[in-house]
């Protein structure tokens, strides 16, 4: 293994393909994606304090971030003042003072749930994208000052893709802010309801929701390929709002720690307790925060990665083998011999947890990262070196993964990967099953351990779980089966609002005694899909260079808009 990581005095950045160093935080969040195509890392990886749990243990949300956040910010680059007063705005915005609250879903199996869905838009991704927002207007009002408003002004053009619920966070983040130009890819038909009504339903002239005909990945590899696009880049400063932003991983770092202390405070969490996280996962973004909290010296025992019968993490666990293609019958590990048919040709099955339809996991490329540096850097090499060496190793890998469909790591890295991390697959059916199963346990009469009114929902006795959190509390069951109470302990990630998810919710519990879905329904979604939207849908057969017109179109259009406005004041 290769020798830590050193931190530098004033933290610089990296491409994960070895084509480019030297970065500031600025400079990565305001770029998103390197020009080689790879993503942007730290050079280095803060430790903690030395007295980080006595001093940190008992600060707000807000005052943590900020812990957590200044390792990596220095104050040359945003002074304390100035990020202090980000951090707040963003998360005055959520509706409970605890900002991510963890709750104990089941005493006797020491589960605990926490919950990342009191944001704006009832998802997680807006703990990361209220603060993401935050920064771009920070960066372009410094950038800004003292320019005339025609002219030379600098302006953000943002592309993102979403498989639900980046887009309505991310939309939420940029609405209304100045010199920010907003466009955001979904798969058409793909993504829930209220989802689609989120993003669809601003009607912010800086907003633009593109329909395009295909999977999550089809929109994630368009905007990929517009960030390497010469020909947009060249008039467009483009920004990104998908987790490949380095920003959107640095601020769910936060929730780690909170979760930790939060379990301090709890009677059962003694001196020889373990935690280990459980994460509902696609793109890999959320268990990567939880990743470099580890790596910062948070003692997490392990991460356990949850995806759906999208797998291919799951299968690079079970075999070291990163492969697009699916698995079927029983070799797909984990779940049901008809979770193999796939719905797609390219691989991609569409099931009731649409936020995690993913094939390839683009936050992937950053543990692989790691994993090659600790493998292929011997310990007497000059630290610039090895370093290029593990970026030559990761374009490796992703060539074969463009090239031929995947790739298969050495044994010894397999073995790596598994030192932090565990996978569970699970299916569709066994989401359906654990949201009835839950809400059964913590209903009234049934002689429920668990709370019976949990933060963020009333009305009603059980806790209703979307989908995407029951593959977490499924995957965490079968883990509490290998590592019981009482020294063991289990924090599962809900990372959406059961109201998002309609349909699978409905699927599960729909007759059960105490359940109606109006009392879950938050009054922000009432009536939702009923407003007045805008959104542009791409015909189908449409290729890249067609959504870079349609979007340098609608930038010509808003040019002229806002000149138009301009001089009519």
């Amino acid at each position: 293994m290769g020798s830590p990581l050193e931190l530098p005095p004033s933290q610089r950045y990296l491409s994960t393909r070895g084509g480019s160093d030297g970065f500031s935080f600025e400079d990565v969040v305001l770029k998103g994606l390197a020009s080689d195509g790879g993503l942007f890392i730290p050079e280095g990886i803060p430790p903690l304090p030395s007295d980080w749990i006595a001093s940190w243990r008992d600060l707000s949300f807000p005052d943590l971030a900020f812990k957590v956040l200044s390792l990596y910010i220095s104050p040359e680059e945003i002074p304390s003042s100035d990020l202090q007063a980000i951090i707040q705005r963003s998360y005055s915005t959520f509706r409970v003072t605890a900002v991510t609250p963890l709750i104990t879903l089941d005493e006797g199996s020491n589960l605990h749930l926490l919950e990342l869905f009191h944001g704006p838009t009832f998802a997680f991704k807006d703990v990361a994208l209220q603060f993401l927002g935050n920064l771009f207007e920070y960066f372009l009002l410094r950038r800004n000052r003292g320019r005339a408003e025609e002219g030379d002004r600098h302006q953000l053009t943002v592309i993102g893709a979403t498989s639900g619920d980046t887009g309505s966070a991310a939309i939420y983040g940029l609405r209304g802010k100045k010199d920010v130009n907003v466009f955001i890819l979904h798969p058409k038909g793909k993504i829930s309801p209220i989802q689609e009504a989120q993003m669809t339903s601003v009607l912010d002239p800086n907003v633009h929701n593109l329909a395009v005909h295909g999977t999550f990945d089809d929109c994630q590899e368009i905007v990929k390929t517009l960030f390497a696009d010469p020909v947009i880049n060249k008039t467009q400063n483009l920004a990104a709002v998908n987790s490949i932003n380095w920003a959107r991983i640095l601020a769910q770092m936060t929730y780690y720690f909170h979760a930790y202390f939060s379990l301090l405070r709890l009677p059962s969490f003694g001196p020889d307790s373990q935690v280990r996280f459980v994460v509902p996962t696609g793109n890999f973004g959320d268990i990567l925060a939880g990743y470099f909290a580890k790596r910062m010296g948070l003692p997490i025992e392990k991460l356990v990665v949850a995806t759906n019968e999208n797998d291919i993490l799951d299968r690079f666990w079970k075999s070291g083998s990163y492969k697009k293609k699916a698995e079927h019958g029983q070799k797909a590990q984990g779940g049901l011999a008809e979770d193999g048919v796939k719905a797609h040709a390219e691989g991609v099955k569409e099931t009731l947890s649409p936020a995690m339809d993913i094939l390839v996991s683009s936050n992937f490329e950053r543990l692989l990262w790691f994993l090659a540096y600790e493998e292929y850097v011997p310990e007497d090499q000059e630290e610039s070196i090895t370093k290029k060496a593990a970026g030559e190793a990761v374009k490796g890998w992703l060539e074969d993964l463009k090239g031929h469909g995947g790739f298969r790591v050495k044994p010894s890295i397999l073995e790596s990967a598994k030192r932090d991390f565990e996978s569970e697959r699970v299916s569709d059916r066994e989401t359906i099953d654990t949201i009835k199963q839950v809400f059964t346990m913590t209903s009234a009469g049934h002689g429920s351990n668990a709370q019976p009114q949990i933060s963020g929902q009333t009305a009603l006795d059980g806790y209703v779980l979307d989908p995407h959190s029951a593959i977490g509390v499924a995957a965490s069951r079968r883990s509490i089966a290998r590592n019981p109470p009482p020294e063991n302990h289990h924090v599962s990630l809900a990372t959406a609002h059961p109201a998002k998810f309609a349909n699978a919710v409905d699927l599960a519990l729909k007759g059960q005694s105490g359940y109606e879905f109006e009392n879950i329904l938050p009054e922000q979604f009432v009536e939702l899909e009923n407003k007045e939207k805008r959104v542009r849908e791409v015909e189908k057969g449409l290729k890249w260079e067609d959504i870079r017109n349609i979007i340098m179109e609608e930038l010509e259009k808003e040019g002229s808009s806002n000149k138009s406005n301009g001089e009519a004041m």
